[in-house]
């Protein structure tokens, strides 16, 4: 979704791009038990959930090279997770305790994303 902004009265503008990406089915396969496409599915997201942290690590570390390609995710929300962007992630956890190992590695990579400080966005003033 794209968003443009007009302040009439200093004539400035200004727009944003808002994606909303939805990683529900990230789970251990082994303990899934998912067959078939889910199982494909699930594959992929996991892979796509790596390669997310991968890019959030390499731009917290100010790596020269950021693995945006690896993943059509990363590569897609490219000009979200560097330069002048916020970024904000959910994760939804449960708390059954038959869920405890998925709420726990959720929130391990939750804790791993949130350590990581990517830079601050800054107001650009277009005219």
């Amino acid at each position: 979704l794209r968003i443009e902004g007009f302040n009439t009265a200093t004539t400035e503008t200004c727009c944003g791009t808002l994606n909303l990406v939805d990683l529900a089915g990230s789970e251990r396969v082994k303990d899934s038990g998912s067959e078939g496409m889910r199982l494909t599915e699930a594959q992929a997201i996991n892979k796509s959930l790596s390669n997310l942290g991968n890019v959030i690590m390499a731009l917290a570390q100010k790596n020269s090279h950021v693995p945006y390609r690896n993943s059509k995710l990363t590569h897609l929300l490219q000009n979200c997770l560097g330069g002048n962007s916020k970024t904000l992630m959910f994760v939804n956890i449960s708390p059954k305790e038959e869920c405890f190992n998925e709420t726990l590695n959720s929130l391990r990579f939750a804790t791993k994303v949130n350590q990581c400080n990517i830079g601050t966005a800054s107001k650009k003033s277009g005219k």
